[in-house]
């Protein structure tokens, strides 16, 4: 089964890595942008058909070690 988990910064967390982007496609001539928000996409391919057993490990994995839920949130799509 293939999953995505999505993880991006929560509100209120400072994105600089945004915030360049956002800068470099106004340079670039990009104009209307109210604002850029960056974050990571993991695909995993589980062995497992079962979709509430491979959410419940998903949210596990996100839990110890794919996101930093001090300042992360995610969302898995499967």
């Amino acid at each position: 089964m293939q999953v995505e988990v999505i993880i991006g910064l929560k509100e209120g967390v400072l994105d600089p890595q945004g915030k360049a982007v956002h800068h470099a496609l106004e340079s670039l001539g990009f104009k209307g942008i109210q604002g850029v928000k960056t974050g990571k996409v993991i695909t995993l391919e589980i062995a497992n058909n079962n979709k509430e057993e491979v959410k419940k490990e998903v949210e596990s994995m996100c839990e110890v070690l794919l996101a930093n839920l001090v300042i992360e949130n995610y969302t898995i799509k499967i």
